[in-house]
């Protein structure tokens, strides 16, 4: 038999799924973050593939036409992260990622971004990706490996939240 009205024991069930949602903002999960603030960046697997640590501050690797940018803000507080020297590295149309030349460092703005002009990137292991790493010591380090949609896509972004040592 099919009922027409919500039995009691749905509509107390609805009721009380409805005051926890009002209570805890949509989910118990997020009220626990937003107390902590903004979380860090955790470093990525396959992310210190082929590091090389202390690669130059550069204007551009190679002759450039691909661009990686991102920002860069603390844990906690999200403030942006002025003058932060983030690596970059990749397999790209001008060499492996291994290769010293395919290697560079930019520093992030007063608003914490950062830009870098670097060769194509083309696919290494099935996967078009970039690396980049944050390594200078006030902050926990960070490896990330962001991967690309396509081959063809002109620019990569990756945005760091670092965690104070």
């Amino acid at each position: 038999m099919i009922q027409k009205h919500p039995c009691r024991r749905t509509v107390l069930a609805a009721q009380a799924a409805l005051g926890l949602v009002l209570a805890t903002g949509v989910s118990g999960v997020l009220v626990p973050a937003r107390a902590r603030g903004l979380a860090p960046t955790p470093s990525m697997r396959g992310g210190s593939n082929n590091y090389l640590p202390g690669a130059p501050i550069v204007e551009r690797i190679g002759g450039g036409g691909f661009w990686m940018t991102g920002t860069v803000r603390r844990a906690g507080d999200g403030a942006p992260l002025r003058g932060v020297r983030i690596q970059i590295w990749a397999h790209t149309t001008e060499g492996h990622e291994r290769d010293p030349h395919s290697h560079g460092a930019t520093l992030t703005d007063a608003d914490g971004a950062f830009r870098l002009e670097m060769p194509q990137i083309v696919p290494a292991f099935g996967q078009p990706h970039g690396h980049l790493a944050y390594d200078s010591g006030e902050f926990e380090t960070v490896f990330l490996r962001p991967v690309m949609r396509s081959a063809r896509e002109t620019s990569l972004s990756a945005d760091f939240v670092l965690q104070p040592v």
